[in-house]
């Protein structure tokens, strides 16, 4: 089973700074970090939150996190220095959800 993760940034009310949406993949059968599958800016952004709101995928906002994510290349397994940060997400969104990986 795949699951894929969104989080989101909203501009602070103070600066003009653009939305931006980062989407993770991870599969825990196949092992190995989640991956960044979407990533981008305005637009981008906002088609990957509506794709995920289509799907009823969980949104988790931290624009901290977005915005590390968002060095990542599409395709890449996320940097171990994420591994921690990444995992208490995807913990909180398997409790939200009322699941558990497999």
């Amino acid at each position: 089973m795949s699951y894929k993760r969104f989080t989101i940034s909203h501009p602070p009310e103070n600066g003009p700074k653009p939305l931006r949406a980062t989407a993770l993949q991870y599969d825990p059968e196949l092992g190995g970090a989640p991956r960044v599958v979407a990533s981008g800016q305005r637009k981008i952004a906002e088609q990957i939150i509506a794709e995920a709101r289509k799907h009823n995928i969980a949104i988790y906002e931290d624009a901290a996190l977005t915005a590390a994510l968002a060095s990542v290349n599409l395709g890449d397994e996320i940097p171990e220095e994420l591994y921690v940060v990444v995992a208490e997400v995807l913990a909180y969104v398997y409790r939200v959800n009322n699941r558990s990986p497999k």
